[in-house]
């Protein structure tokens, strides 16, 4: 939804957005898990994310389950830098949140790492709705639909400049927080 308002909202009023490849303008990175059964490779001090830990907080910053830095070097589990987002691939395609620290994932995502001279990372998180249904769409697999990354890769996207997109960043960021203040009050 919120896509759909920044897109009638922005588009309309300025022609210089561009249409690209998320992959042109961010790496697409999977995540990897540690051998279980291997103790020395658990219970460090690098967060290590699920997808179930995924859902209605925009920013993460700490894990349930950490994995060692030995843990790390023996998967395919990559250390993602802050500001990147995760985005669940898998069991619940679509569920984001940005890093506010460094961290890595199981193998349930294909994170977003943006290039910070193209694409700001809130401007991407905001467009979690059509993230989603791009990987709903496009996702494959008979047991569970999943996207790949090298699918996430070639989604074409509208992107204004990167000095625009903070500009939009900020607009929804203050809005979502406004929600969320409404919320914490709506509770108390």
């Amino acid at each position: 939804m919120v896509f759909l308002i920044e897109n009638r909202a922005f588009s309309q009023r300025n022609n210089d957005w561009e249409q690209r490849k998320l992959g042109d303008v961010a790496k697409i990175i999977g995540g990897g898990t540690p051998n279980t059964s291997i103790s020395a490779y658990w219970n460090g001090n690098i967060n290590w994310y699920a997808p179930a830990e995924i859902g209605q907080q925009r920013y993460v910053s700490e894990s349930k389950k950490k994995i060692t830095t030995s843990g790390l070097s023996h998967s395919s589990a990559q250390l993602l830098p802050i500001g990147t987002v995760l985005f669940t691939s898998r069991a619940g395609i679509g569920n984001t949140a940005i890093l506010k620290t460094e961290a890595c994932t199981n193998q349930g995502f294909q994170s977003i790492v943006p290039d910070s001279a193209q694409l700001d990372s809130y401007f991407i998180f905001s467009r979690t709705s059509e993230l989603k249904r791009y990987g709903e769409i496009n996702g494959a697999g008979s047991t569970f639909v999943e996207v790949s990354g090298k699918t996430m890769a070639k989604m074409q996207i509208l992107l204004p400049t990167l000095k625009e997109q903070i500009q939009i960043a900020a607009f929804f960021r203050s809005i979502d927080d406004a929600i969320a203040l409404h919320q914490r009050f709506r509770f108390m």
